[in-house]
């Protein structure tokens, strides 16, 4: 018997809405074709994404992120 499929590893934390001005979803900040297309990208176009996550923050107002 084959084994299923390992699970994909992804920065979503089910907050799903993208930011009009950044173009970034305010939960994982990732683009709206990342999103879509998360599944059939290569492991490491996932982590090259993952990796740039972080420094995305910076490209939402804070207000919208709730931190002011």
């Amino acid at each position: 018997m084959s084994q299923p499929p390992a699970p994909i590893r992804t920065p979503c934390i089910k907050v799903c809405v993208v930011d009009g001005e950044s173009g970034l979803c305010l939960g994982c900040y990732r683009r709206l074709n990342e999103v879509a297309g998360w599944a059939r990208l290569s492991e490491t176009e996932r982590e090259r994404i993952m990796a740039e996550l972080p420094t995305r923050r910076s490209l939402i107002r804070p207000e919208k992120l709730g931190l002011l």
